[in-house]
């Protein structure tokens, strides 16, 4: 195939979020994987302040990395997609886009947002799937609607908690301890502070409240984590189920990226009924929330066998210890034609859209 023929794919990374250099891992795995028969790879990263690098930039940043640089998007000045417009021009050259920006400005809509004004497809949820997903006081509510079980939690707001931190502390009691405290809007688990008595509830929201205005105190589940894989559009496919074993009190910042003894078990072991009725809630989760292309929905499973939906990943991680490609493997789908398979869903969504407005 000539270069004229190959798709040009847009691989947008990096971003203000502390999953930064998750992101810039993924890329460079989603990069690597994208056949080079096929693709015409543009990487295009978005530094810390969120200032766009242009394709030619990036390339030489990803090759210092290569060569053992930090996993970071650096080298431009300014703050915002705005501070140097011009290599927004990028974009008017490719003919899909696949991002990778996890948290704010990346998977909470507004880079979908940016992507739908251009008239371009992406892989991935559309603007309200991601926002919906990224907040999890929204999709709880969501998902309430349809019957899903979600973990118990209460609704803190920073100005409530200014006005009436007294009243808000006798609600959560309601609630048995341990609770955690986490940010509404947030990734990889920072922020999340796990609470074990009524005296230690007020640090623990404060420390929440440092990362969103939005914090949920949640039930402690005590339980196994389970994790599905989602793939499609209107008629999604689940994947085999994973587990995350850890050895902390939850799995947390450290355990996702510092600690050796983390074990990642695909697939997980599960009694088949178990397993099935797993993947159909993840289904179901994906439909009610409107997603599209991908997305890993993560679980509780209880001891007594009750199952918890506790988050669905619009933009999950494509590293190479990243759950959502390696469930796909087991489900006999190598990383190469999982990339083709999201960037023609990407185009089915367009056409969609195209269809309708």
């Amino acid at each position: 195939m000539s270069a004229s023929q190959r798709t040009r794919l847009a691989v947008i990374f990096g971003g203000a979020s502390v999953e930064h250099a998750v992101s810039v891992r993924s890329a460079r795995a989603v990069i690597h994987a994208a056949e080079s028969d096929a693709y015409e790879v543009v990487p295009i990263g978005v530094t810390r302040d969120g200032v766009w690098m242009r394709p030619t930039e990036t390339e030489a940043l990803l090759l210092a990395i290569e060569g053992g640089a930090p996993a970071e998007v650096v080298g431009a000045e300014g703050h915002g997609v705005l501070a140097r417009p011009q290599a927004l021009e990028a974009l008017t050259q490719v003919d899909v886009v696949f991002p990778l920006v996890h948290g704010r400005g990346g998977e909470d809509g507004a880079l979908q947002g940016l992507l739908e004004l251009a008239d371009l497809p992406y892989v991935g949820a559309g603007v309200a799937a991601s926002a919906i997903g990224m907040d999890k006081d929204l999709l709880k509510t969501l998902l309430a609607r349809t019957g899903i079980a979600t973990v118990p939690y209460r609704l803190v707001t920073h100005d409530a908690w200014q006005e009436d931190p007294a009243g808000l502390t006798r609600a959560i009691a309601e609630l048995e301890y341990p609770v955690f405290a986490k940010p509404a809007n947030g990734g990889s688990s920072v922020g999340i502070v796990k609470v074990h008595s009524r005296e230690q509830l007020a640090e623990g929201i404060e420390e929440a409240l440092r990362y969103d205005r939005k914090v949920l105190v949640e039930h402690g589940i005590e339980g196994r984590e389970i994790e599905c894989a989602v793939l499609g559009n209107a008629r999604p496919e689940a994947s085999p189920l994973g587990e995350i074993r850890y050895h902390g009190e939850f799995y947390n910042y450290a355990a996702k990226y510092e600690d050796p003894d983390v074990e990642l078990v695909a697939p997980a072991d599960l009694p088949d009924k178990v397993s099935d009725e797993i993947r159909a809630m993840a289904r179901a989760a994906f439909q009610a929330i409107d997603c599209a292309g991908m997305a890993r929905v993560d679980f509780f499973v209880e001891a007594n066998g009750a199952i918890w939906l506790n988050e669905i990943n619009t933009i999950p991680g494509f590293t190479d210890v990243s759950m959502f490609p390696r469930l796909w493997e087991e489900a006999g789908v190598p990383f190469p034609a999982l990339i083709q398979r999201l960037v023609t869903l990407a185009f089915d969504r367009h056409e969609e859209r195209s269809r309708v407005a």
